[in-house]
């Protein structure tokens, strides 16, 4: 994995090798600027004084996990090629954040049935702002549009490449669209396969066979008025596929199948809206952007020979005429939040069982910081423990997953910022 690089006035220089970060630190011309992801400082180097290329950072958003790479764009006469400089998978929390706004919602819905707060409840006057988005959406948006600028802040980052639209959906539910250009082009078909994939979770929808190539399936045959819409095809493994025959699924035994397939396409849109609403947000860093589809990205991985990751999307996502993808380790991020207004603790029934402290930073310290404990040896805990610290007002903290460590023996190696890191 590169190593990113700042002059002595924090200004973004091109990223280095490990091997040419390690020189650097030996012969004192640089310091530890970061720990995660690993970024070093300059002493004697200035921005004004160092050579750039042009850089590009490129995103494939996802409901649970965004792929991220950084990559060194060269031109050449057949188009661009991307070089790989760093990869990256930011794992979302949305869904804890949906369901804590379910637990407080029912803790307000029985405070108000136990008479417990004298009020009466109030919906009629709420209203929605135009552009409004559910919490563990904007969860997402947010965890992107922060890593786009830090990324600014250690990358001379030149544009942005994000797939904004995994789905196109006019030509899924309408194949004779007009445009023969269009609906006939390299493109072709990408863009309904891709989603029938993520639809049935990759997997045969009727023997639910994984390990295959897979066939697209007609629920009502093609030989009897059924059409090439999404709501008429499935995913569908060769032998099953010879053996259903001229039959329509229910006939063949799958109705909960031809159900299935007739599902509206809420999904995808809902994946759409958000994948806008992050456009949006991206914009206004001022730098261009390049929007692409997701069939584009699956074509592009087919023909690169590009295993399937999150991070080899984002590294897919484009107009490309090849990529250069050396052996490198993946960072793995995964959001963890800053903490939380609700200060009491519960059990699993609801009830107060304790109260978080008054204050977060305690002996200067926070829960989530990233810290070195060097116990002595004629302690229960003694040894060098590493890890996230969790802290108590009596002074007494966990780190990692060791307990009863005193604050004095800690030492901060960096500060928390809503996130946990780890190499893959």
């Amino acid at each position: 994995m590169s190593v990113f690089v700042l002059d002595r006035l924090k200004k973004p220089l091109m990223p280095c090798s490990e091997k040419r970060a390690r020189l650097l630190l030996r012969r004192k011309r640089a310091v530890v600027h970061r720990l995660w992801p690993f970024t070093i400082r300059l002493k004697d180097r200035t921005h004004t004084t160092s050579q750039m290329q042009p850089v590009a950072l490129k995103l494939d958003p996802g409901s649970k996990t965004t792929g991220v790479a950084l990559v060194r764009v060269e031109d050449t006469a057949q188009g661009e090629v991307h070089h790989a400089l760093h990869l990256a998978e930011l794992s979302h929390r949305g869904q804890q954040v949906h369901q804590a706004l379910r637990q407080r919602a029912g803790y307000r819905r029985r405070r108000r049935s136990a008479n417990l707060r004298h009020r009466q409840p109030r919906f009629v006057h709420r209203r929605r702002s135009a552009g409004w988005l559910h919490p563990s959406l904007r969860s997402r948006i947010g965890n992107v549009l922060s890593w786009a600028i830090r990324y600014q802040r250690w990358a001379p980052v030149t544009r942005i490449e994000v797939e904004r639209v995994k789905f196109d959906l006019a030509l899924m539910q309408n194949p004779e669209i007009s445009g023969v250009a269009y609906q006939r082009g390299e493109l072709f078909g990408w863009e309904l396969r891709s989603y029938l994939l993520e639809k049935f979770g990759r997997q045969c929808s009727y023997c639910g066979g994984r390990e295959t190539a897979f066939e697209l399936d007609h629920v009502v045959p093609k030989s009897r008025g059924g059409s090439d819409r999404a709501s008429n095809l499935v995913l569908s493994c060769h032998e099953c596929n010879a053996a259903k025959g001229d039959k329509t699924a229910a006939e063949w035994g799958y109705p909960e199948v031809e159900a299935r397939a007739k599902a509206p396409l809420r999904d995808a849109a809902a994946v759409n809206a958000a994948r806008y609403a992050l456009v949006e947000a991206l914009g206004v860093q001022g730098l261009p952007i390049g929007t692409w589809s997701g069939g584009r990205t699956r074509w592009n991985r087919d023909r690169f020979g590009i295993d399937k990751t999150h991070c080899h999307d984002a590294l897919c996502v484009g107009d490309l005429a090849g990529v250069h993808l050396p052996a490198m380790r993946i960072l793995l991020i995964t959001a963890q939040g800053r903490g939380r207004y609700q200060r009491t603790n519960v059990d699993g029934s609801g009830f107060p069982r304790g109260y978080l402290s008054r204050h977060k930073r305690i002996r200067g310290f926070s829960t989530g910081d990233l810290v070195r404990a060097n116990v002595p040896g004629h302690l229960l805990t003694a040894g060098i423990h590493v890890g996230r610290v969790a802290v108590r007002s009596s002074g007494s903290f966990r780190v990692g997953s060791v307990d009863g460590i005193s604050a004095k023996y800690c030492q901060i190696v960096q500060h928390r910022d809503g996130y946990s890191y780890a190499l893959r």
